[in-house]
Formats: C-alpha cells, sequence, structure tokens
C-alpha cells in the first residue's frame, strides 16, 4: 500500500483532491496547496513507489509499471472509500495522471496537471539517451542534479530546484533508475487521453518558462475540447512551487466549477 497523508476538511465541500508529486520529490511538495485546498475539500497527499515510505519499485511481484503505479493509486482510493476524485499532478505526477485518465478514467472527477510532460523533444530525448549511457557507471545524484539544472536553468527557478535535489538525495538508487526506465514510456500516456477521457475537465497550468515542455504540451493537447490552460510567466517547471498563489488561485477556482454534490464523503480507515 502507498504510503499517505489524509486530511480531513471541515470546510463546505466534501470532495476529496489527490495530490501527485514529482521524480524525487514527496507529498511535501504540496505544502502551500494543501493548507488551502484543505479548507473546503478532503486532501489525499499520496508519496508514489520508490518515494518517501511508499514500497520500493523492486518489492512488487509485476514488473515495475505505469499500470502498476495506476493500481496503486486506485487500491489506496479502494481503502479510502473514495469512488471519484479531483486529481492535481506536477510534473511526473502529470504523466501518472494522464495514464489514469486513459486506465480509470471513471475515477477522475477533474484534472490538474502542472509543469505537464506529454512527450520528449529532440533535445530532451537526446538527453534521456544520454543519461542511459551515463546511469551506469556515475551516481544517481549527478544525473538528477543535471537535469534539474537544464530543466529549471534560471536563477527564479532556485528554490524548486534545490527542494527536489534535497528531496531526491532521500531517494534510493534502485527507485530512481526504476523511474528513469518509465522515462522513455511518456508519450504511451498521453496516446489515448483525449479518446477515453473525453468527458474529463481538464486544466494545464505551466510556466512560461518550462523550455523543455511546454511548447510539446500546448500542440498536443490542443485539440483537446476539455482543455483549458494557464501560462504563468516567470516560472519554470516546477509551477506549484514557484508561483504558488497563481497555482493555488486557478485549480481551485477550475475544481470548484466542476464539483458536484453527487459524489459520497469518503470515509478514512
Amino acid at each position: 500500500m502507498l504510503d499517505y497523508h489524509y486530511y480531513k476538511s471541515n470546510g463546505n465541500s466534501k470532495e476529496p483532491i489527490i495530490l501527485l508529486h514529482g521524480l524525487g520529490g514527496n507529498y511535501g511538495i504540496f505544502n502551500k496547496q494543501i493548507a488551502a485546498y484543505k479548507k473546503d475539500f478532503h486532501v489525499l497527499a499520496i508519496n508514489l513507489p520508490g518515494h518517501g515510505k511508499s514500497p520500493d519499485t523492486s518489492s512488487y511481484q509485476t514488473p515495475f509499471s505505469f499500470n502498476l503505479v495506476v493500481n496503486e493509486i486506485l487500491r489506496t482510493m479502494n481503502k479510502l472509500n473514495i469512488e471519484k476524485a479531483h486529481i492535481v499532478g506536477i510534473s511526473l505526477g502529470s504523466v501518472v495522471l494522464h495514464h489514469m485518465l486513459q486506465r480509470a478514467p471513471e475515477r477522475v472527477k477533474s484534472a490538474v496537471l502542472g509543469g505537464c510532460i506529454t512527450r520528449f523533444t529532440p533535445f530532451s530525448l537526446f538527453l534521456l539517451h544520454t543519461g542511459s549511457v551515463m546511469k551506469g557507471f556515475v551516481p544517481h545524484m549527478w544525473l538528477y542534479k543535471l537535469f534539474a539544472h537544464i530543466m529549471m536553468p534560471k536563477s527564479n527557478h532556485t528554490s524548486s530546484r534545490r527542494i527536489f535535489i534535497r528531496e531526491a538525495a532521500k531517494m534510493k538508487r534502485s527507485n530512481f533508475l526504476a523511474w528513469y526506465k518509465l522515462a522513455h514510456e511518456v508519450r504511451t500516456t498521453y496516446k489515448n487521453v483525449q479518446k477515453n477521457s473525453i468527458d474529463v475537465a481538464k486544466l494545464y497550468i505551466t510556466g512560461q518558462e518550462d523550455h523543455l515542455f511546454v511548447n510539446p504540451l500546448l500542440k498536443d493537447t490542443a485539440t483537446d475540447e476539455k482543455a483549458q490552460h494557464l501560462i504563468i510567466e516567470n516560472c519554470g517547471h516546477v509551477c506549484n512551487v514557484e508561483k504558488p498563489r497563481n497555482f493555488n488561485a486557478a485549480s481551485i477556482a477550475f475544481i470548484r466549477k466542476n464539483c458536484s454534490s453527487t459524489i459520497p464523503i469518503p470515509a478514512a480507515k
């Protein structure tokens, strides 16, 4: 079972929001979102496999995959009697959320995707393949720091870059490499999103300076009639950390708009 913390709200809405963090992070990167969300919503903050106190990626009896990760999220939802939820994903969390929209769209009330990755550009593919060659003989944190600086190169990205590097240092090498291997499958996680989640509203929040991913994202999602976009100026990849006020205001307004009184109140066990 995944490691999680479930925050019960005393606010008017009892609908749940699920938080999915990025590679090397943990649900702590959502501190400023949790404080804002739990005023009106129940909040389920999850640590993905290989992060925090969640099981190692090698602990499962089946090969580690995006299907396995989605199954683990669904198991956690079932344990807490959450039939359907608003889900917020950042970076890797957005990739997992896209795969969930392909696999189990009926469990997603609405989707907020920050720093979203739909595919890699030729340059980012070059970096990915270079890392695959290097990972056998260099410490994984060297790769992580290198990619963090390439993805978040500007001075205003410093805070989010430091947070992710600090938290990633707690991650086992084997877990990092397992997720790194899955990175080659990112494009497949978006392949059938529009077709399979035709009724799910989506809000893409992206930093204008998210130079590796913003242009492919806008091109790939342009034909999705259920997708809205917010591009935040002077902001990089980890937009919920760099611009929490913008992120919170937009995501809360979007989630409220997509609330439904028909969702049962989840009861934590």
